[in-house]
Formats: structure tokens, C-alpha cells, sequence
């Protein structure tokens, strides 16, 4: 449901001589993350002009994220990434020992779910496999681990390929927006764009500049993720463990380390963390007289956890972690960050179009923010969890219980990769709001096929509404094709981010209505427009 938020937008600046300045993009992105690399695709897959621009000078090779929730592998799969990211799933080192995994239904591959909750471990064989949610989920399901690393390379050279321009090496240092755009200053000369949106990470030049609201939590503890040579730590146990000091994860066969220590957030933030801090972080967690004599990859993180309190002022939007920050237990950053780009890429697209309904831009704040803070909620209750002292070690007695039955994984399971996560749409059908499903269509197709240009999709068996969605084709593709399944609605309206919008019998007025909401008015001459968007 299209709600215009009373905070989405603020008054322009005075207009300025820059404001008669011709834009040179519909959109600066700020940040070649994956939010900005996949955001800057979906924008110019919806018709818009967009660059990116970048502080670093190439891709950031510090381990980061590695886990990919449902919601994002299906994201990658329905722009036609998925075989990508299977390559690169199958050259990372942490997926090798994964790969000839024999699944309870007979078939290999990974594990369809490995994850853990406040270093509580949550096993594949503990799930219930009659669960309909958990049903249907190839060939998504094929994909889990993956470097972020490799996720932005495979990002760069879809954006590349559909003629986005990366400026890398180029520093956002102000900007000024009007009723007609915004004028971004840079370490290289001024940008006049129609848009700016800041995915410029956790320390966000454009939310500071913008003046965004940030509250949240502050941090209690300081933690590092290492991939080292480390000797000394021959006796430690394999996997995640509790002490009296904190928590650690401890790989060998990876070299790979993680600790979390409850002494506060560190005293420099800003420096970068080293050997010894991380030799230190594993004698005080674990106890072991740890020796690092050698580092591949070190990051420090702590708990600090914020979300702004709305993702747009005037022309200026945030996405991803400028938009967020919480601690990455579970992997969420990345997730959040990829779903943040594809629910605002199609609806900027359609605004710089000039196709979108009232209200349309409006709707991407209202969608994200509730679930920016339910992630934000459950990385602060692992927390709690984690805490060295007795009161939270008892409730992590009852949680590691619970996650050791069928029921407890499974919802944690669930919870943690995103299959439940649906906006809150208006519809009868139980359909609307959630992520589409992937029917086999009987030409042996997927529904997932069709949606690689980025365009909202009609399924239509009957064909009975063509003179309905006729005017829309120019934003839309029209299936006719049936799905292989006796469950499947009579027409179903997904939305270019893979969420359906309207499903169910025929009803002409309620799909109108629909694609009206969405897809903004229909062409007064359909015949004459092109099958997709304008590039430019």
C-alpha cells in the first residue's frame, strides 16, 4: 500500500546557478558496495542515467561478509546472476568441503541451511523438511557462500556490461540540492545529477552532509574476524564457543578466526586493526597463547547499532549501510544492504522516467525501515545473548536448548535467511507481498527467466487482460505460458523487485488498480512504445 511519509522529503536549498546547469546523470550513486553496484544496475536497467563513485581505487579485498540470504540469492537470480555466483561459490576456500554434501532428498550440493545464532550453532539435518516455506527453493538453494569481495566483482561487471561508468578513486566532499537536483562536489570537480543516493557504508559522507537523523544503540563490544597463520591455538575447539570472557569461532582448516570480547568498543576506531591486536583479542577471549605470524585479512567490528530514521530528504537517499550499522551476526549487512538497492532502483528508475504514481518513492522508506529494524532487533538480541555474565549465560542454556529441536532451528533457520520476509501490501491473496514464487512454466522455463531486464512481469495464462496491460509493456512483460502446478493463481502481478502485488481470479478492476498503483497511468498509445525502457 502506496503510505507518503510525512518525513520523506525536505525543503530544497535556495535555488543556485548551479540549479541551471543541464544534469549529467539522472543518478549519482555514492559507494561501489554492493547496495551501490547492484542499485546502479537496477537503475539503469529502469531507463535512468546513473555513475557510481568510489573513495577506494579498487575492489576492497578484506574479508567481509560471506553468507547470502534467500531474498538476495534470489535477487542475483532473477537478473540472471545465479550461474556467477555458483562459479564463484565453487572457487572460494570456504565452500570447498560443502560441495559434494548429500542432502536428506537425495541430491548434492550444500547444505540448505548452515548458520548459527549468538554463536549458537543451528544444524542442516535439524530442519523440518515438511515445512511448506522450506519447499521449492531450487535452484536458489544451490548458492550460500559467497566471498563480498566476489559479489562486487560480479556486481562491477553487470553494471559494466549495461554501460554504467565506476569512478573509482573519486571522493564525494559536498553537496547542494534544489527543486531541480542536486550539484555533488568531489575531489575532482563538481557532478550535476537529478538524484544522489548515499551507499557510501556505515561512516556516510552524504547522511552527515544530509543531516540525518542516526539514533541507536551504542557498542559493548570490539570484535575481529581474521584469516591468519596463528600458532598456539592447537587445542581450541572447532566452531563457535562460549567463555568467560566473550565468544570466539575458531576454522583451522581456513586459517580463519573471529573473536568478541564484551570490554566496550575500542579507543581508536579508526585505526586499522594489526597482528598483535588480533593476537591479543584471542589470549584474552580464549585463553590460548596465541602467536600470529602471519595476516591475509583482518577486520574489527563492534556492536555499534543505528538506523536513520527515514531513507530520503529531498533528492537525497541512503541505502544500505549509510542507511544502517549493526553487527554482521548472521550476515545480515549484506542482505539488508542488496534488498535496500532493489527495492529503490526500480521506483527511482520509474521517477527520472516520469511513470511513477504519487507516492512510489515514498513507498521505499515505508517497505525498508521495518525490516532495517527487525535486523537491527535481532542482531541486538544475540548480544544479549553472548554476554559473559550468569544471567545471560542461563538464557543462552535455553536458547542453545531450543535451537536443538526441529521446531527452534527451523524458525531460526527461517528467520535467518530471509525466506519469511514479505512487505506489508494490500491484498487478499496470501500471495501479495511476498517474494513471487518460481513456477516452472510449460515450456520449460522459470518464472525467474522472464525477469532479467528488470521489468515488472504480468502472468497471464488466459491472456484474457492483454488489452488491460497493452499500455504497459513498456514497463512490463506479459507471460501466457501455464506453470506446471495445480497451487498457482489464475494472473499474478509481480513488481520488477520480485514481490507480488496483486494475484488472484480475473478481476479487472482490482488488477487495474494494481498496475495503476505501481506502474503509475497506462500509455495513451500503447502500440507505438518500445517492448522495454530506453537506455541512455
Amino acid at each position: 500500500m502506496i503510505t507518503p511519509s510525512t518525513t520523506a522529503t525536505t525543503s530544497a536549498s535556495p535555488r543556485s546557478h548551479a540549479a541551471e546547469r543541464p544534469a549529467d546523470y539522472d543518478v549519482v550513486v555514492a559507494g561501489a558496495g554492493p547496495a551501490g553496484l547492484m542499485l546502479a544496475g537496477e537503475l539503469r536497467a529502469g531507463g535512468a542515467s546513473v555513475t557510481v563513485l568510489e573513495r577506494l581505487t579498487e575492489v576492497n579485498s578484506i574479508l567481509k561478509a560471506g553468507t547470502l540470504n534467500r531474498p538476495n540469492i534470489e535477487a542475483f537470480y532473477r537478473r540472471g546472476l545465479l550461474p556467477a555466483l555458483r562459479q564463484a561459490q565453487q572457487e572460494t576456500e570456504w565452500t570447498v568441503s560443502y560441495i559434494s554434501t548429500t542432502r536428506p532428498d537425495g541430491t548434492s550440493g550444500l547444505p540448505r541451511f548452515s548458520g548459527h545464532f549468538a554463536a549458537i550453532m543451528l544444524g542442516d539435518e535439524m530442519l523440518d523438511e515438511s515445512d511448506p516455506d522450506l519447499a521449492g527453493l531450487y535452484p536458489p538453494d544451490m548458492v550460500d557462500l559467497v566471498h563480498q569481495k566476489q559479489v562486487e566483482i560480479i556486481l562491477a561487471d553487470r553494471v559494466a556490461g549495461l554501460g554504467v561508468e565506476i569512478r573509482r578513486g573519486v571522493e564525494v566532499t559536498g553537496f547542494e540540492q534544489d527543486a531541480e537536483g542536486v550539484t555533488v562536489e568531489t575531489d575532482q570537480g563538481p557532478i550535476r545529477c537529478g538524484w544522489l543516493v548515499g551507499c557510501d557504508g556505515g561512516r556516510s559522507t552524504v547522511r552527515k552532509l544530509a543531516g540525518f537523523d542516526f539514533p541507536g544503540t551504542e557498542p559493548e563490544i570490539t570484535g575481529y574476524h581474521g584469516m591468519a597463520d596463528i600458532a598456539g591455538v592447537q587445542d581450541l575447539g572447532v566452531g563457535w564457543h562460549a567463555t568467560d570472557t566473550g565468544v570466539y569461532l575458531n576454522d583451522p582448516p581456513r586459517g580463519r578466526i573471529t573473536t568478541v570480547s564484551f570490554e566496550g568498543a575500542p579507543a581508536d576506531h579508526d585505526t586499522p586493526a594489526t597482528a598483535e591486536d588480533l593476537e591479543a583479542a584471542i589470549r584474552h577471549v580464549t585463553g590460548a597463547e596465541a602467536t600470529v605470524t602471519g595476516i591475509t585479512s583482518l577486520t574489527r567490528f563492534t556492536d555499534n547499532t543505528r538506523q536513520a530514521t527515514t531513507y530520503r530528504k529531498g533528492r537525497v537517499l541512503l541505502a544500505g549501510d549509510a542507511a544502517h550499522v549493526h553487527p554482521p551476526f548472521g550476515g545480515q549487512g549484506l542482505n539488508l544492504s542488496v534488498g535496500d538497492a532493489m527495492n529503490l532502483g526500480w521506483k527511482l528508475a520509474a521517477t527520472v522516467r516520469g511513470t511513477a504514481p504519487d507516492g512510489l518513492l515514498d513507498t521505499y522508506t515505508a517497505e525498508r525501515l521495518p525490516l532495517g529494524a527487525w535486523v537491527l532487533n535481532w542482531t541486538r538480541a544475540q548480544i544479549a545473548v553472548m554476554r559473559p555474565e550468569p544471567h545471560a549465560r542461563a538464557l543462552r542454556e535455553v536458547v542453545a536448548d531450543l535451537a536443538r529441536t526441529v521446531d527452534g532451528a527451523t524458525y531460526f533457520a527461517k528467520k535467518i535467511s530471509g525466506i519469511c520476509q514479505r512487505y506489508d501490501l494490500s491484498g487478499d491473496n496470501p500471495l501479495v507481498g511476498a517474494s513471487a514464487p518460481d513456477y516452472e512454466l510449460a515450456d520449460g522455463s522459470r518464472l525467474a527467466d522472464h525477469m532479467h531486464d528488470g521489468r515488472a512481469l504480468l502472468l497471464d495464462p488466459s491472456g484474457a487482460r492483454h488489452d488491460l496491460v497493452a499500455p504497459y509493456r513498456d514497463r512490463m512483460r506479459t507471460i501466457t505460458t501455464a506453470p506446471l502446478t495445480d497451487d498457482a493463481p489464475a494472473a499474478m502481478f509481480v513488481r520488477p523487485d520480485g514481490y507480488v502485488a496483486w494475484a488472484g481470479e480475473p478481476d479487472r478492476d482490482s488488477l487495474d488498480k494494481a498496475l495503476q498503483t505501481w506502474l503509475g497511468a497506462p500509455l495513451a498509445h500503447p502500440s507505438q512504445t518500445p517492448e522495454a525502457p530506453a537506455q541512455r
